[in-house]
């Protein structure tokens, strides 16, 4: 149950700093504004905002829903790369 409230909450924080749906219809998300807003208000750093969001726009969210899936089961909290 803590993976998932921890999902949820990651979620929820990320859709903040996300134009509204909408809006991402008329002007396509630039990813170096999204790279920004993660180092800023998320603590991430260049290039580990640069990781995740290559992931999620290489991957989408089945493969990496399975693949944290799998992270849960194995008991890998962070990973070999070290970000």
């Amino acid at each position: 149950m803590r993976e998932t409230q921890l999902l949820e909450s990651a979620v929820s924080e990320y859709k903040c700093i996300l134009p509204s749906p909408d809006s991402r219809k008329s002007r396509p998300l630039r990813t170096e504004r999204l790279v920004r807003e993660l180092c800023r208000a998320h603590d991430w750093t260049d290039s580990g905002a640069r990781a995740v969001v290559s992931l999620a726009n290489n991957y989408g969210a089945f493969m990496l829903r399975n693949a944290l899936a799998l992270a849960i089961a194995l008991g890998k909290e962070d990973g070999e790369l070290g970000l």
